[in-house]
């Protein structure tokens, strides 16, 4: 069973010099059988004409039971009269198991447009599209609201993104959701590595794109499996719900990017 291992790191002030120091607190297993209460939208012409932009009210509030685990860490150092810093030991793995943890939740591929709260505004958790997955993986591995990163940064580099389209300003509600926005804002994170065909490139929690048929942007997450001839499964949303699939090279690839 993979586990992930939580660090609480606390800020204590030294008596001597008054400087602040790190210091390791304690270390906290988490199996990956706990509930991550876990669920894109990549728009094509196609998918814009046959789902008109009429706003649907997010009724879903999404639950992470593991940020009440991470309150309580955070409560045990407030008990010692330090603040606490959580620190996860192992990302890519963390990524993998939110992303895993929505097969079976996911079961709906749904590019309709939504209106959402913002931030953290999500669709219904059994629906959504590839980059749903992504989205709410980063949310409950890390606490990455990607709505509320990508919706910043278009508001102050409009310019950079992507005008497939035709808006004038941002739009928080589906401008996180979108395959060529992801990318842009991966590249201007400094996570974009170059796309081969070598499986050994590929590590797990690794964002991926490529083009699916009709011409349709996706994106998957590397997983930590692999097939009997070493090349990584991913898990994404392609039109049946969340799975973890071996088909990383099944179409031509776009894209490879790895938070750092």
């Amino acid at each position: 069973m993979q586990e992930i291992i939580i660090s609480i790191a606390v800020c204590a002030s030294s008596k001597n010099n008054g400087r602040r120091h790190g210091q390791l607190l304690q270390q906290t297993t988490i199996n990956d059988d706990i509930t991550w209460d876990i669920g894109a939208v990549h728009d094509s012409k196609e998918q814009k004409d046959a789902h008109p932009m009429r706003p649907r009210t997010n009724q879903h509030q999404p639950v992470f039971p593991v940020r009440r685990i991470t309150a309580l860490l955070v409560l045990i150092g407030l008990l010692l009269g330090v603040p606490a810093l959580l620190v996860v030991a192992d990302p890519p793995s963390g990524l993998v198991t939110a992303a895993r943890a929505q097969i079976g939740i996911t079961r709906i591929y749904d590019p309709a447009y939504v209106k959402l709260t913002y931030p953290g505004g999500d669709v219904p958790r059994d629906r959504g599209v590839c980059t749903d997955v992504v989205i709410r993986a980063m949310r409950d591995a890390f606490g990455l609201d990607l709505q509320q990163r990508v919706h910043a940064d278009m508001r102050a580099h409009f310019d950079r993104y992507p005008r497939h389209w035709g808006l004038s300003r941002p739009d928080p509600n589906i401008d996180h959701r979108r395959v060529p926005n992801l990318q842009t804002f991966f590249k201007r994170q400094g996570w974009a590595l170059p796309v081969s065909s070598r499986p050994a490139d590929y590590r797990p929690g690794d964002l991926v794109t490529c083009t699916v048929p009709r011409h349709r942007p996706h994106i998957m997450i590397v997983s930590n499996r692999k097939t009997a001839t070493g090349v990584p499964y991913v898990i994404h949303n392609i039109g049946a719900g969340a799975r973890e699939e071996a088909r990383l090279f099944e179409f031509p690839l776009t894209g490879h990017y790895r938070m750092n």
